[in-house]
């Protein structure tokens, strides 16, 4: 049986029996497929938020293995802890960073996304330390009003990246806000205006030499959006966006072809006690069993990404290769399942909070049904205390330790 104590969690042993397992092999394959799909669009692997709770380096040299051409993150601390493990591919930085920020992400040669002339003169006085041209891309607002230049200032603004010396324009891009539901109007007026802004672009005599719009909705339902690269989040955790999008990586590439959810939760029973009819578990004392049964405790809580409310909204658990209703509020570090009267299960057991066992699966989207979001916040919402460990070897390159 593998060591599932896991090694440093915030620099220290990780002792508790919980772990996430994250599968490397997975993270390839769909790199691989996403990459085949949107060919000869170019996949930039999106590892921001830690690789949406996956952990970043890691999955980011999987899915430079895959395929992927580029990363991106979010932040730039993101983008140095890239760096720091090794990864000399180049980082887009998906929001404009400030001033103090930018000298950190042009000397670490991170490539920030500009929108305002503030950021360009930042990415300037940043790059001027160098003493050589700088890439940055320029993001233009097409309608989700989140960040990105505004259509009308969008000139002005590529204007003074390519009349700077110092900097090197790199790409145009935008992203799409309702590419998730396939039949969305929206999304055929953002592709518009970014055409558009393409075009006012090209008489002022400017090229990008990238553009992109596509995020994993747009690059697996919106062939339109694909144009020179694709940043693909979700789905390269082997999750779709939306169940709207079930089958249409299929259907587009005319074979069976379907993502591998890399990501799986697993726990060891704390302790298992019988407890009569009638008794009531854990805070407020909500839960009541029906008949005389096993109560078994799992060391994880709502600190560390099981909501509160998952209890009340019928959530389960896997044991023994059996579904288990979660028995009460879910509590900071730890929670009570009803094991009914299975008296072969022992301390010790398996616990799957996501993922299979034996027949069963609970997955991410599960989750997020139950209580009524989507599976990005499910992934991302699972804690840094919970130590995550690395299957599927193979790794051409980086700094990836088999668990952390």
């Amino acid at each position: 049986m593998p060591d599932d104590r896991g090694r440093p969690v915030n620099g220290l042993r990780a002792l508790r029996p919980a772990w996430v397992e994250v599968d490397l092999d997975a993270v390839r394959h769909n790199a691989g497929l996403l990459r085949r799909l949107v060919a000869p669009a170019e996949l930039c692997a999106v590892v921001k938020a830690d690789g949406y709770g996956h952990g970043a380096p890691e999955v980011a040299t999987a899915a430079i293995d895959g395929g992927a051409a580029l990363l991106a993150v979010a932040l730039v601390e993101e983008g140095l802890a890239l760096r720091a493990a090794g990864i000399a591919a180049e980082v887009l930085l998906l929001s404009e960073p400030t001033a103090e920020a930018m000298t950190e992400a042009v000397a670490h040669g991170l490539t920030p996304t500009l929108y305002r002339m503030e950021g360009v003169s930042a990415a300037r006085k940043a790059a001027a330390q160098l003493g050589r041209p700088v890439p940055v891309q320029v993001k233009v607002d097409t309608g989700m009003h989140r960040v990105g230049a505004d259509p009308e200032e969008l000139l002005e603004v590529v204007q003074a990246v390519a009349n700077a010396p110092e900097l090197a324009l790199a790409g145009l891009w935008t992203h799409l806000a309702v590419a998730d539901v396939p039949d969305d109007p929206f999304t055929g007026v953002q592709l518009a205006r970014f055409e558009h802004a393409r075009a006012v672009l090209a008489g002022a005599g400017i090229v990008p030499r990238l553009v992109h719009a596509a995020n994993s909705a747009g690059a697996i339902a919106h062939p339109d959006a694909r144009l020179d690269l694709v940043r693909c989040g979700i789905a390269l955790y082997g999750h779709l966006p939306s169940a709207a999008l079930a089958g249409w990586i299929e259907r587009a590439l005319g074979e069976p072809a379907s993502l591998a959810p890399a990501l799986s939760w697993k726990a060891r029973l704390h302790l298992v006690r019988r407890l009569e009819a009638g008794e009531r578990t854990s805070y407020g004392r909500t839960y009541e069993l029906a008949t005389a049964s096993y109560v078994g405790v799992v060391p994880l809580g709502y600190h560390d990404g099981v909501p509160r409310r998952l209890a009340s909204a019928g959530g389960q658990v896997l044991v023994g290769g059996a579904r288990r209703d979660i028995a009460g509020t879910v509590t900071m570090d730890q929670i009570i399942v009803d094991l009914g009267d299975d008296d072969a299960v022992r301390p010790g057991d398996e616990v799957v909070l996501i993922g299979r066992q034996g027949g069963e699966e609970i997955t991410a989207e599960e989750w997020a049904d139950r209580l009524g979001t989507i599976s990005y916040e499910v992934l991302c919402g699972i804690g840094p205390r919970v130590p995550r460990r690395y299957v599927g070897g193979g790794s051409s390159g980086g700094a990836c330790g088999p668990e952390r």
